[in-house]
């Protein structure tokens, strides 16, 4: 799901008829891009441009010395990829998801790619009413004024794959309706193949890497188009999550949901990332860093299937007076969410045990199992690894660092994976870590103070004492 801020609902009358929403007469209107035609003809004008662009830009490299032209040629890929990157946005689909993966893939692309494709994180530019009303309308055989008392037209916010709408139904229950793009499930495969060009565009390193990269990819974007999936997965969560109060997962209105339809319970609610809202709610900050701790730490350690897209537009404080003494944490969107291979869970735990002994060859024993160094490069890896571990050893017991030095050892373990040729991390792990990371800087922005580390050793110390 996307951002689900408390706003009024539409006024009284205000749903669109049948007619109104100007629906489509049949499925002409997405062929062009069913077919790649429209993907096509804006990415070639993208690349024209930009060809262009870096034509001139190589003609005044000449007038400058070599610091100078370095300088003048990392400023061209840097407006390069963020150009790429609005005109991704604008595709949606899997452009958009791509941006949003490749933002985290530090191993494989070049930073300012990853820097200019943040931006794709938080929301993209929404459709009009007309296409998502006629998909709805479709997804579950009736129209929109039967299914809904009142729908908002203007959507609480848009995503990659879909946007989001308030919506009360005919008994009164306030809900959010998740709404896939109408040509994503016709055009996947075109987009698809214009995705996998951008990537060899975009990408370094060897091409196999890349391949991985794509396929992952790919299999992560077949998983979040089927909403049936996330709503099973949400129930699944929810479940594991059912003995803390403090934790909430939407209700799923099954009626109301299908393939590329998903309708869940609304409340009001505060965004997370607000923090001076939260404060003249008086919300006690503290609690809510221990309620995140727990809910993650459960779910990474315990459970091994996690939320995996932690940003503000996901998580929110629930708006209620208990809100000052209890607040309860309300998880949004569980398109991407990963559950971990049992193999890589044990070899993480190993891992973990190698850090603990400060044992380089170990820790270097299992990241070759699991594929994360190429042929000939352990050596590096090995150089690597070792300046890690001293900075670790450094800061002291790795169990006791706080919030502050886990985000830095987070930065050092970047510039790790972007300087050293040959490592390259499983999608699942790396998620795994952006989680993990994620949680300890939202909690340093909501209360420096808050130990999160103490939070979450508990449920460290009881993965690690697992036996396979």
């Amino acid at each position: 799901m996307a951002a689900l801020p408390s706003t009024p609902s539409s006024p009284s009358g205000s749903l669109p008829d049948r007619a109104s929403t100007g629906r489509p007469r049949g499925r002409a209107r997405f062929a062009l891009r069913a077919w790649g035609v429209d993907q096509g003809v804006r990415l070639a004008g993208c690349a024209a441009g930009l060809a262009a662009r870096e034509a001139v830009g190589r003609a005044g490299d000449w007038l400058g010395g070599g610091e100078r032209r370095r300088r003048r040629r990392a400023a061209r890929r840097s407006a390069a990829a963020q150009r790429v990157a609005a005109l991704l946005g604008e595709l949606k689909g899997p452009f958009a998801k791509a941006g949003q993966f490749a933002s985290l893939r530090v191993d494989v692309l070049g930073p300012e790619v990853v820097e200019a494709f943040k931006a794709l994180q938080d929301r993209v530019p929404p459709l009009p009413l007309a296409p998502v009303a006629a998909l709805i309308e479709d997804e579950l055989g009736a129209p929109l004024a039967t299914l809904f008392a009142d729908f908002d037209p203007t959507p609480l916010g848009a995503a990659s794959v879909a946007q989001v709408h308030r919506a009360r139904l005919p008994d009164g229950s306030e809900v959010a309706v998740k709404v896939q793009y109408p040509w994503l499930e016709r055009s996947l495969a075109a987009d698809l193949a214009w995705t996998r060009r951008l990537l060899g565009w975009l990408g370094r390193g060897a091409a196999s890497d890349r391949e991985r990269l794509f396929a992952e990819f790919a299999a992560g974007l077949h998983e979040e188009l089927d909403f049936e999936r996330e709503a099973a997965v949400a129930g699944e969560i929810a479940a594991n999550l059912a003995g803390d109060p403090q934790v909430v997962v939407p209700r799923v209105h099954p009626s109301l949901s299908s393939r590329r339809v998903l309708t869940v319970g609304w409340q009001p609610v505060i965004p997370i990332g607000d923090r001076a809202a939260l404060a003249a709610r008086g919300v006690p900050l503290r609690d809510v860093v221990a309620v995140l701790g727990r809910a993650y730490a459960r779910q990474v350690f315990v459970d091994g299937l996690f939320h995996a897209d932690p940003h503000p537009g996901n998580l929110f404080v629930i708006d209620e007076p208990d809100a000052v003494v209890r607040p309860r944490v309300l998880f949004v969107d569980f398109g991407l969410s990963k559950r971990l291979d049992p193999e890589l869970r044990r070899e993480m735990r190993l891992g973990v045990h190698a850090l603990l002994r400060q044992d380089v060859e170990a820790f270097l024993d299992g990241m070759e199992r699991v594929g994360m160094i190429a042929p000939g490069a352990r050596d590096g890896v090995r150089r690597a690894v070792e300046a890690m571990f001293a900075r670790i050893r450094s800061e002291g017991a790795p169990l006791g660092l706080g919030g502050s030095q886990v985000l830095a050892l987070k930065d050092e373990a970047k510039r790790l994976l972007t300087d050293t040729p040959g490592l390259q991390l499983p999608n699942e792990l790396l998620l795994w870590a952006k989680t993990l990371s994620y949680l300890f800087a939202l909690g340093d922005y909501l209360d420096p103070e808050a130990d999160l580390m103490r939070t979450t050793v508990p449920y460290l110390l009881r993965w690690l004492a697992q036996r396979d």
